[in-house]
């Protein structure tokens, strides 16, 4: 197995395309086609994580946070991040991250979140724009069929918890083949009237070149004619945070103290509990405060996140109740996650999780 196979299989869940402008995941260091025996699992990269790496014997670490955010111009041990560069490089250990991407999946940091909070329901809390694509073709009707199924099958016509999602209308297409061309239906030098179907789809923008190369394949024409066109529509499987319901209203109180346990929190830092009991929760892993008007307008009687400031518990208005759990809590369990879906593919594989706890922070 290669660093490139185990990445592959993360990305399936959460493209590269799904981070923000400003993060660095991917592959830091490293080769994708070096190969894989041993894998390292963690929420940081640190240099206790890296000796625990070489302990252990694993030549890719999957980390949620990028080593390297900013550019570095030496690279000479005065840092942790230069000191933890040397250290893999020195060992031969390829080192992966998987951020904000993940923090957009339908699937990633925080569907984990709402599983660990035993909500049902869920869906993201801020859905992403601009992430979708409409492909329209045109396909005699014979091969109407088999050019759905592939484009289905490549990853359009997904639309929320419908798939195999088209829209088909009839039609004249019409074309005259020159002597170079090698017509399916027709022939050349000939003006020819084909009765046809128009094809629409709607597929995520990363897998417009899949769907393509699928239609090319399938369609029977020499030369296929196709359009793409760019939505603004909500994508509602990629986004910001989640939200969802509990089974049951439950205590205020009583909700808080669970999520106190669950995450292994120090503390909970709250705004004014105006509620006797709770039953819509959303959450968004990492520092989410961007997401307070979401979460109050979607009707949340709390909002669990991180990194909230001062001046933003003000934002609840006791509208809903800001819950800051810290950061390292929220996403801990993001580590789960890695292993889950590798483990899912590679079942016979060693994948390991750290061990060492990199929360920066610490409570009296």
């Amino acid at each position: 197995m290669t660093v490139k196979d185990c990445i592959s299989e993360i990305e399936k869940i959460a493209p590269l395309r799904y981070q923000e402008p400003y993060d660095n995941a991917g592959l830091i260091i490293g080769n994708p086609n070096d190969k894989v025996t041993n894998i390292l699992i963690t929420l940081d990269v640190t240099e206790v994580v890296l000796q625990e790496a070489i302990a252990c014997k694993a030549d890719l670490i999957i980390s949620h946070h990028p080593l390297i955010f900013k550019g570095i111009k030496k690279i000479n041990g005065n840092s942790e991040t230069e000191r933890c560069i040397q250290l893999a490089i020195k060992n031969d250990i390829a080192i992966y991250a998987c951020h904000t991407n993940m923090d957009s999946a339908n699937a990633g940091v925080n569907a984990k979140i709402c599983e660990k909070l035993g909500l049902i329901n869920t869906r993201i809390l801020q859905p992403k724009t601009n992430s979708l694509t409409k492909l329209a073709t045109y396909v005699p009707h014979a091969y109407v069929e088999k050019v759905q199924e592939a484009l289905f099958a490549a990853g359009a016509g997904c639309i929320g918890n419908y798939d195999k999602c088209s829209f088909s209308a009839e039609g004249i297409g019409t074309y005259r083949a020159n002597e170079q061309a090698n017509p399916f239906i027709g022939n050349k030098n000939e003006f020819h009237k084909e009765p046809e179907q128009r094809i629409e789809v709607i597929l995520p923008n990363e897998r417009t070149h899949a769907v393509v190369n699928a239609l090319l394949e399938a369609h029977p024409y020499e030369e296929v004619a196709y359009d793409l066109f760019p939505l603004q529509n909500t994508f509602n499987l990629v986004g910001d945070g989640m939200i969802g319901e509990l089974p049951e209203a439950m205590d205020t109180k009583t909700f808080l103290q669970n999520v106190k346990t669950t995450f292994g929190c120090g503390i909970i830092r709250h705004t004014a509990i105006t509620k006797n009991s709770v039953k819509r929760i959303a959450v968004c892993g990492g520092s989410g405060s961007f997401l307070i008007e979401d979460a109050i307008r979607n009707g949340a009687d709390v909002f669990i996140t991180a990194d909230v400031k001062y001046h933003d518990f003000f934002q609840a208005e006791n509208k809903t109740i800001i819950a800051d759990i810290g950061h390292f809590e929220s996403e801990q369990f993001t580590k789960e996650l890695f292993y889950e879906i590798l483990k899912k593919k590679f079942y016979t594989f060693a994948i390991q999780i750290s061990k060492v706890s990199t929360n920066p922070i610490n409570y009296l």
